[in-house]
């Protein structure tokens, strides 16, 4: 039987699984979402499959301000390209995972073909967001990014709206917080880029 994991709600999600299936190759597994486009949808290393609900209208509002940001900074740019909490990457280590924010340099784009980017491409993003939602556990979220780094990401921010803070993630280097008063900066990953959590979130 395919695992799956499925957060706690009141609503019932009916699955369309291939039949004869154990493990989902990454074709099928691309294949199961295209089939289940209403779901959002991760893999993680272990071929375990997650199924998320959708985010409330407040946490929905807070990641398009996030992802504007990045979109206006990387026009300016012009280094890479920016995407949204639909865009799946396959990385390394097999999991196929879902920022809520992505910025993927044009020297890693370079790298991947036309048709793996038509589907979960197989290439690690260098700078994620992730935003904690209603539904989601700091811990769960901590260890995601724990994951992000060990497949390649160069910079990672985790934004938890609850406790007003932002942790940063980045390779060999320890994790550390910033108020939702300070302000962050994309180092030499975003370079340029600054962004001021307090005066951007609801």
């Amino acid at each position: 039987m395919l695992p799956l994991q499925t957060p706690l709600c009141m609503h019932t999600i009916s699955l369309k699984i291939p039949p004869k299936i154990d493990v989902f190759s990454d074709d099928e597994l691309y294949e199961f979402c295209r089939q289940n486009p209403d779901l959002r949808i991760e893999r993680d290393e272990n071929g375990q499959i997650f199924i998320k609900m959708p985010t409330g209208i407040k946490t929905s509002i807070n990641n398009s301000e996030l992802l504007a940001e990045v979109v206006i900074w990387n026009r300016r740019a012009r280094s890479g390209k920016v995407t949204d909490a639909e865009g799946g990457y396959t990385l390394p280590d097999t999991a196929m995972r879902v920022p809520d924010v992505a910025w993927i340099s044009n020297e890693r784009l370079a790298t991947v073909s036309d048709d793996d980017l038509a589907k979960f491409a197989h290439v690690c993003p260098d700078f994620v967001i992730e935003l904690r939602s209603e539904s989601d556990t700091l811990t769960e979220l901590q260890e995601k990014m724990l994951k992000w780094l060990k497949n390649g990401v160069r910079l990672g921010w985790l934004i938890d709206p609850k406790d007003r803070k932002t942790y940063v993630y980045q390779p060999d280097r320890e994790v550390f917080t910033k108020n939702f008063s300070e302000t962050l900066f994309g180092e030499d990953v975003l370079a340029g880029f600054e962004l001021n959590i307090e005066k951007l979130l609801h």
